[in-house]
């Protein structure tokens, strides 16, 4: 990145870099492994597929694929589970220590055992996305980026609508 100067002021020009394009895979490969984090509810909320079945609708995935994905989360889904527990337990810890008595260390190591535990369901759902990346076909692969990318434009421009919309409500106003 080659910073440019206008008006005294430093802008870094910055490009669509492959390791922007990188960050964009991971971020769509991360929403996909977190859909797929949440315990499945296959079939619960009136009828509609669980997150698997979305996904091989999506990049057509094969009966096989789906078994291996279905045997990863359910493999990694009670520890991640049950980390979270301990996590909202931690925290709902440190809400108890918010009073004019407050002990300090107290309050400090509860903050580190909930970073620790934090951090583990950070590793085991990186572990569980790079398993069920493993699973795809390197044509899945690039379908999958291709509708992340579209998701990523339709957010952005539901985002630029909504600015707009409130922009125009702010004027109204005045």
């Amino acid at each position: 990145m080659k910073p440019m100067y206008v008006g005294g002021i430093q802008i870094v020009a910055t490009l669509l870099t492959e390791t922007f394009m990188k960050l964009v895979k991971l971020f769509g490969t991360a929403l996909v492994a977190l859909s797929l984090s949440v315990p499945a509810m296959a079939q619960q909320s009136g009828g509609q597929p669980d997150q698997v079945d979305q996904l091989a609708q999506m990049v057509g995935l094969t009966e096989d694929q789906q078994t291996e994905i279905r045997a990863i989360i359910d493999e990694m889904q009670g520890e991640i589970g049950e980390l979270r527990q301990e996590a909202r337990a931690l925290q709902q810890q440190m809400q108890g220590e918010i009073k004019s008595d407050f002990d300090e260390a107290a309050i400090r190591e509860q903050a580190k055992e909930l970073g620790d535990v934090t951090g583990e369901i950070a590793a085991l759902s990186t572990l569980m996305q790079a398993k069920v990346d493993s699973v795809f076909t390197q044509e899945q692969r690039d379908e999958l980026d291709k509708r992340m990318q579209q998701m990523q434009q339709q957010m952005q421009q539901r985002r630029q609508m909504q600015q707009q919309m409130q922009q125009g409500q702010g004027q109204g106003m005045q």
